[in-house]
């Protein structure tokens, strides 16, 4: 059995072995019958003169018999609950880094609700996607200046908490400038700077790291290729997540304050910039994906799946596997071989009374 250690082969009720007996005692009148068979097949070819030399199965019947003994000894060894220790090579998981434009033209209300409240959306369906065994996820914001808002955790909990408190809206605020810009290249280093310090923390993980760049590309700016390549040499690949339409809308005016008398600006509209965001997905070495093109689930499998193609093995995994039902398969697969050479009509109705019998003794030994 591969993976099996058959040296580590223990029993949970190995009170059941001693049912054993009967198999085997059942194995030696079997044998004898076969012995008594031949016997008989050579007697008869000596008396019996025909033109033509007269073959005799080596078995015959004696097939359907030995299959049902060795079901019932394979019966007894799963009622005795067999384990063993199984060595597996245990998967590592992946760290997702969520990079969130929060500037102000994720205010835009050209999708449901506005960006921002649809890229929320997303992230959840994206967490609730996640294995999180080993599957980490971080976050972080960015518009003209970055702000982390979840290092890498393993607690599904203290993500969906802060997406709980952000699912309204940005903590960049249209009133404040900072807010008017999309830099992207601060966002990608940012995540860098949570995945080293990670490191710092707990070493180095065997986990593949993927960033998720979730941006409309409206007025985006920073040396993007700069970043970039710091990724691509540090083997984390960027997949950007489109929000938003190419038609677009405007942006909502912030508020003014009581005192401010200047002329009001003309509205700024925003649009998705989709061939700015794929050439960054394709120099990053991931895959730009868009919102309402294709499914949140859809798309969050498939930066999941292609994250895990690249983990790398947390080594070897001891575990105790329970292999009463491998006995149990090999019961049914022998019984089944063994109704391919019943000849009478008698034979068949022990082999169900047989069955009908050996239920009733599992049910009444498990229950």
């Amino acid at each position: 059995m591969p993976g099996i250690n058959l040296e580590t082969v223990r029993f949970a009720a190995p009170e059941y072995l001693w049912l054993l007996i009967a198999p085997g005692l059942l194995l030696v009148g079997w044998a004898y019958q076969l012995a008594a068979r031949r016997r008989d097949a050579r007697r008869f070819r000596q008396h019996r003169r025909l033109p033509v030399r007269e073959r005799f199965p080596i078995f015959g019947s004696l097939v359907f018999w030995l299959c049902l003994i060795l079901s019932s000894a394979c019966v007894t060894v799963a009622l005795s609950r067999p384990t063993a220790a199984t060595a597996l090579v245990r998967t590592a998981g992946v760290d997702l880094v969520i990079l969130q434009d929060g500037s102000a033209s994720m205010w835009t209300p050209d999708v449901a609700g506005n960006r921002w409240q649809r890229a929320m959306r997303f992230l959840r369906v994206l967490g609730e996607s996640l294995a999180w065994k080993d599957d980490r996820m971080a976050m972080a914001l960015f518009a003209h200046i970055a702000a982390p808002q979840v290092r890498l955790t393993k607690d599904p909990n203290t993500f969906f908490f802060f997406l709980d408190h952000l699912a309204h809206e940005s903590p960049f605020r249209l009133e404040d400038d900072t807010s008017w810009d999309t830099n992207i290249e601060l966002g990608i280093a940012w995540g860098m700077r949570l995945i080293e310090k990670d490191q710092e923390l707990y070493g180095k993980s065997p986990n593949a790291k993927t960033f998720v760049l979730v941006t409309d590309g409206q007025a985006w700016s920073g040396e993007v290729a700069r970043s970039l390549k710091l990724a691509r040499s540090n083997d984390v690949p960027v997949y950007v997540v489109g929000v938003g339409t190419t038609i677009g809308g405007f942006i909502p005016e912030p508020e003014r304050k009581p005192n401010d008398t200047s002329p009001r600006e003309p509205p700024i509209r925003a649009s998705l910039d989709r061939q700015s965001l794929a050439m960054i997905a394709s120099t990053g070495g991931g895959e730009y994906l868009e919102l309402d093109r294709e499914g949140d689930r859809e798309i969050s499998n498939r930066i999941i799946d292609s994250a895990r193609r690249r983990a790398g093995s947390r080594g070897l995994e001891v575990a105790n596997e329970e292999l009463y039902w491998r006995f149990l398969l090999a019961a049914a697969a022998l019984m089944s071989v063994g109704l391919l050479f019943l000849q009478e009509r008698i034979e068949l109705w022990l082999q169900a009374a047989g069955a009908a019998v050996a239920l009733t003794l599992v049910w009444m030994l498990t229950r």
